[in-house]
């Protein structure tokens, strides 16, 4: 039976831009839909507030227009709800007409060397949300007394973590950085961050503005080695293919900081290509990272794959990040696809197994969940659009079954299992109350760090 969109009841799982982007897809498009929005903390805004970077305050104006479609009728914010732990996914689609995840992807990708278990050695992500004070990193702890220290990977987490290291920190101290964190970071003794790239120059991952930033920091001077940035037939005809300038413009970049050289600042970003980690040396803790030189081939689909040589070396750091990629996590009761670490989908309608063709009824994914870890936070936009297309579609050609339960039934679920919901009013109040904080130090805000500490606010308005 056709139900009219704007009568749908929508669950969207994850308040990052891919559920947001999916609000606001839905209300335009049906108007008088009625959407549910889920979080697992009692904040909104998923890698928006946990994973931008705080010196960059532009990106997260995007927050704005994500208040815009909360302000929307019909739509309701349900934080501090845990999918799969509060309430179950089979749960979630007896009570909504579609359900839409937008989950992300939370894991990193492991090295699969020895020694990465070692003390030292940490994920990127680990770092970023640990700064970002995020309440699930807000008590780890990284031995920032090392003077070395190497991130694997060149993609834009990597030019994040190595410019928040790198960066003095009372430039730090006017933005909403973890205090926990600037503490930690006005105790650093770190003086050489190392940042290893798998292949050459041309093929690095991060944006040209990521990596200018970098030789912009007072006290830092940023290190090339000259004889990297001679092009191999490969990366040649890989620039001459490439669709835009990033890689252009970042040659150009890394070329200037080659012929600068170094000035005698107190830290240094070294850069290395063409390496591969083969193994993370220690006793107790991390104390060297062993690298094998590569040498770049054709792949043979139109890319360029880096082979390991002969060639060795060793550099002396005693921590290791890991940012060579996420991977989403499996949630109980949708169908999950282990080699790529998304949700199985065609255009974003789930699909009951990896290359099957038969969908899952009423169950939708956006985002990396959806497409894997790749884009930037506009690029969630277009993702999300193209999936509510398909969520329309099947409520106007009657593959939507109707909800065997309604909200209120919702509600008093999430109640009688003692479920304390945040609603967008009570976020509001978190908000408010760390604009508060912050205002005595200078800051734009003071982030609670803890879920307990968020709650506690939540009570105090509310009574």
């Amino acid at each position: 039976m056709s139900i009219p969109p704007s009568s749908l009841r929508v669950a969207i799982v994850g308040s990052g831009p891919a559920g947001f982007y999916a609000a606001e897809a839905l209300q335009k498009s049906a108007p008088g839909i009625r959407i549910d929005l889920f979080e697992r903390l009692p904040t909104p805004f998923g890698l928006v507030r946990g994973g931008v970077a705080p010196d960059h305050p532009k990106i997260k104006s995007v927050t704005r227009v994500f208040e815009r479609i909360a302000s929307q009728p019909g739509f309701r914010f349900l934080g501090n709800v845990q999918v799969g732990r509060d309430i179950t996914t089979a749960e979630l689609r007896d009570h909504y007409e579609a359900v839409l995840y937008a989950i992300g992807a939370e894991s990193d990708r492991h090295l699969g060397i020895p020694g990465e278990h070692l003390p030292g050695s940490h994920a990127a992500t680990e770092l970023v949300a640990w700064y970002n004070g995020h309440p699930e990193y807000a008590n780890h702890r990284f031995d920032l007394t090392q003077r070395a220290a190497a991130v694997v990977g060149i993609g834009n987490v990597t030019m994040d973590a190595v410019r928040i290291l790198a960066r003095a920190p009372d430039h730090l101290a006017t933005t909403d950085l973890a205090v926990h964190a600037l503490e930690a970071l006005r105790d650093a003794r770190l003086a050489e961050l190392h940042i290893l790239a798998r292949r050459g120059p041309v093929q690095a991952a991060c944006t040209t503005p990521e990596l200018r930033e970098l030789g912009e920091l007072e006290g830092v001077d940023v290190m090339v080695n000259p004889r990297d940035l001679e092009l191999d037939a490969a990366s040649v005809e890989h620039l001459a293919a490439a669709e835009d300038r990033t890689a252009e413009n970042n040659l150009g970049i890394l070329r200037h900081w080659a012929e600068r050289g170094g000035t005698g600042a107190p830290r240094r970003i070294i850069f290395h290509f063409g390496v591969s980690p083969v193994e993370l040396v220690g006793d107790s803790r991390v104390e060297a990272i062993r690298l094998v030189k590569n040498r770049l081939v054709h792949d043979g689909r139109g890319g360029v794959r880096a082979d390991p040589t002969d060639e060795s070396m060793t550099l002396p750091v005693g921590l290791v990040f890991r940012s060579v990629g996420y991977r989403g996590l499996e949630l109980p009761g949708l169908p999950f696809d282990a080699r790529l670490g998304t949700v199985p989908n065609v255009g974003g309608r789930v699909v009951q197994a990896p290359g099957s063709a038969t969908a899952v009824r009423g169950v939708y994914v956006a985002g990396w969940i959806k497409r894997g870890p790749h884009g930037i936070i506009g690029t969630n936009k277009a993702c999300a659009a193209e999936t509510v297309d398909h969520v329309l579609a099947d409520s106007v050609s009657g593959r939507l079954a109707p909800a065997a339960h309604g909200a209120d039934e919702l509600d008093q679920l999430l109640a009688e299992r003692g479920i304390d919901v945040t609603s967008w009013t009570d976020w509001r109040a978190i908000d408010q109350a760390e604009v508060e904080r912050g205002k005595a130090a200078g800051r734009p805000r003071e982030k609670f760090v803890s879920v307990e500490e968020m709650l506690e606010v939540v009570r105090r308005s509310r009574s």
